[in-house]
């Protein structure tokens, strides 16, 4: 079996010419004859303005078809990709594009109007990802080219651009091919240095384990692709299997997530908890609150027909041909989680992280196990530093296929993490003895108790997010007391006439409530009302340290 994601881009392209492969929601749609031709031209660009295999490229925008192409073409170059987050502020574009030391840049013109090209003084050019126009040019080739694109495209292909003129760099398994900047939850981004095999290795396995995706399946592609999870799952996994793309280019809100979902009918769909709680949280849970409903669904007989109905309905709502949905990036809310199981929905939890680009964990849904996710993937080992993996959860050590080559120009980061091949994920685990994972926390969140006890704020956390009124919450360690910041409902307190002095009491009411479930060192001593939503990362997960000394 030959490791190459070139090679598969490259046969997927080939064999799938005449098929759709990529399009904009409510925009315009590429077959994937198109996406080559725009590929060949983008290659006759690099080559004739000097840039040469191993040159990083970053692109910087919004999801959409012309994002992918740029990206692809990038790879299949031979060239190192470096997406970055769109979500990213202006002075932290200009320090990574230079940190990643970007010969040429694509972007969107809304990113563009608020950067400086001066700050940016290693770019060659800039290109606007939409039609790959010039914003930048620092050299006559680059404006001569771009202005003179199809005519080299023409000398090139004088005849007509076949699927036997699709070939690809022949890329060294150990090459570098990506550069991703982390967004985290802690502080400063780190470029993660990801390599052919290490992307190859995570497409492996998604063609291996969701066999169900075939040519022409539609795909909603929702995470933004400048994360690892987005990138491999959503965009490259469904490229090289021939099916067919839709990018929703705005936020994705509920309504428009919705609306795709009617249209394209997806058969997997890739998600972050919040996207799915906000839908059960919202259409679901309330329904089940009515005081009928209660009764009925302690009728037996009545209620599995009842939660059948609830499924089908639910089911209808992710467009109706639903064979998985794949959670990862966060934990799933513990009540959600209950409930899905107990109708039988067909979703499971999976774990990843950047730098293992992304894939660590997964199980199918119908052998996934509730509070798990997942088992270890293929071409991996791992070892819990703990004397009983099944009983004391320890740090997990992750080696293998997926594991990134370092972090970029940093290589004290890298030391802190790698040893021996070896990498330190930073999560704090427990194994079954069926090989299951339970993730407890992240290491560097864990509060270390009065005593000496090990309190995991996020096992505190899921149990508070499910009290009445509370949307979301922190607990973070104030002088060895524990304090429990919330941001409360205040959207739905206010429609139910609660005014902001009840709602406070109301939270202060959960945590003594709570405080009764908990042993007296990890009980919360004092609460905070914030009243805006906590800050977040891309991927949706607290910006923890900015709220550490709250």
């Amino acid at each position: 079996m030959e490791c190459s994601l070139n090679k598969y881009i490259e046969n997927s392209v080939r064999d799938n010419w005449e098929r759709l492969a990529l399009t904009d929601f409510n925009g315009s749609s590429f077959q994937y004859r198109d996406v080559a031709r725009k590929i060949a031209k983008l290659h006759l660009l690099y080559g004739n303005i000097g840039i040469n295999p191993g040159d990083k490229i970053a692109i910087c925008g919004r999801n959409s078809a012309q994002w992918a192409i740029a990206f692809m073409a990038t790879i299949t170059y031979g060239a190192v990709a470096v997406p970055l987050l769109h979500e990213f502020k202006s002075d932290n574009i200009h320090h990574l594009v230079n940190h990643s030391e970007a010969k040429l840049f694509f972007t969107d013109a809304s990113i563009w109007e608020n950067l400086n090209p001066d700050s940016m003084a290693g770019l060659e050019g800039a290109l606007l990802i939409s039609d790959y126009s010039i914003l930048l040019s620092r050299s006559d080739a680059l404006s001569d080219v771009r202005a003179r694109l199809n005519e080299y495209f023409g000398k090139k292909y004088p005849e007509r651009f076949l699927p036997e003129n699709v070939v690809y760099y022949k890329e060294n398994p150990d090459e570098l091919a990506l550069i991703n900047y982390t967004s985290g939850s802690t502080g400063f981004s780190k470029g993660v240095m990801l390599s052919h095999r290490n992307l190859w290795s995570n497409v492996q396995y998604t063609v291996d384990w969701l066999k169900f995706m075939n040519p022409g399946d539609g795909m909603v592609c929702m995470l933004p692709m400048a994360h690892m999870y987005g990138l491999v799952v959503e965009l490259l996994h469904p490229f090289v299997k021939g099916c067919h793309l839709h990018f929703l280019t705005r936020v994705p809100s509920p309504k428009v997530i919705m609306e795709a979902f009617a249209t394209v009918r997806p058969k997997l769909i890739v998600s972050v908890p919040l996207i799915l709680e906000k839908i059960i949280k919202t259409r679901v849970f309330p329904l089940l609150e009515k005081p009928l409903m209660k009764v009925l669904l302690h009728l037996p007989f009545v209620d599995d027909r009842l939660l059948s109905k609830i499924k089908d309905k639910l089911n209808e709502t992710f467009g109706g041909n639903l064979v998985e949905i794949i959670i990862g990036g966060a934990a799933l809310n513990k009540d959600v989680e209950a409930f899905l199981r107990r109708i039988g929905f067909p979703y499971t939890v999976g774990y990843g992280m950047t730098e293992c680009a992304p894939l660590i964990a997964y199980a199918q849904w119908d052998v996934a196990r509730q509070g798990s996710c997942g088992k270890l993937v293929d071409r991996m080992e791992m070892r819990i530093d703990s004397p009983d993996p099944e009983n004391i959860p320890g740090v997990l050590l992750v080696k293998g296929d997926n594991v990134m080559m370092g972090y970029f120009k940093n290589q004290e980061a890298t030391d802190a993490v790698m040893q021996d091949g070896w990498m330190n994920t930073g999560d704090i685990c427990q194994v079954d003895s069926d090989g299951y994972i339970y993730i407890r926390g992240r290491d560097k969140n864990m509060i270390l108790g009065p005593s000496g006890q090990n309190i995991y704020p996020e096992e505190i956390e899921q149990k508070l997010n499910n009290m009445p009124y509370v949307c979301e919450s922190i607990v973070v360690d104030d002088d060895n007391h524990l304090v429990a910041l919330i941001y409360p409902d205040i959207e739905n307190a206010t429609r139910q006439g609660i005014s902001m002095n009840e709602l406070e009491s109301m939270m202060q009411d959960n945590v003594n409530s709570l405080n009764k479930e908990l042993p007296a060192y990890s009980q919360i001593k004092k609460v905070k009302i914030h009243h805006e939503e906590f800050e977040k990362t891309p991927k949706r997960s607290i910006k923890r340290y900015l709220y550490q000394h709250s």
